[in-house]
């Protein structure tokens, strides 16, 4: 029996220790291996000790960010620290354009799919969550809400990673 695309990918999303999309509360802290750390196209979690400076980034319900666009060196280690503003959940979730918007279409297919990353902070009202990543490729990403609805009306923003100087 052959299933959708979708349908495997929800299955493997759902098989990790996961929490409610949008819910931090009661998560257990885990031990930052900075080595182990999953290389994505975007970068890969960085190490707090590296951190070489901290970006913040307000959600509203306008469905905006700001700021909007961030410019990073390959290489940097950026401590985002994302707060909502709004009176409902946000999030952001770090990932190329062709990521985010299969992602996207997944969630206005399964509203309620439960899972966790380090690219990602669900943001409850009036609180705040941040985000360690190295940005080791040169390139330009995109920041954006994926709580159905969200993304298409424009909450989405840029990351341009500069190539290092050599």
């Amino acid at each position: 029996m052959k299933f959708p695309c979708y349908l495997s990918l929800l299955a493997a999303l759902l098989a990790a220790p996961v929490w409610p999309h949008g819910s931090t509360a009661d998560k257990p802290s885990k031990p930052h291996h900075p080595q182990a750390a999953e290389q994505e196209l975007f970068g890969r979690e960085g190490d707090r000790a590296k951190v070489s400076r901290t970006i913040e980034v307000t959600m509203s319900d306008q469905m905006r960010y700001q700021p909007d666009r961030i410019t990073v060196r390959q290489g940097e280690t950026i401590r985002l620290v994302i707060i909502n503003s709004g009176r409902i959940m946000h999030e952001l979730v770090l990932g190329s354009e062709a990521e985010l918007k299969a992602h996207a279409e997944v969630m206005r297919k399964f509203p309620n799919m439960e899972h966790e990353a380090p690219h990602m902070a669900h943001v409850a009202p009036s609180q705040r969550q941040e985000i360690v990543w190295e940005f080791n490729r040169p390139g330009e990403f995109l920041f954006g809400c994926l709580i159905p609805g969200h993304f298409e009306a424009g909450m989405v923003g840029r990351i341009s990673v500069m190539p290092s100087r050599s």
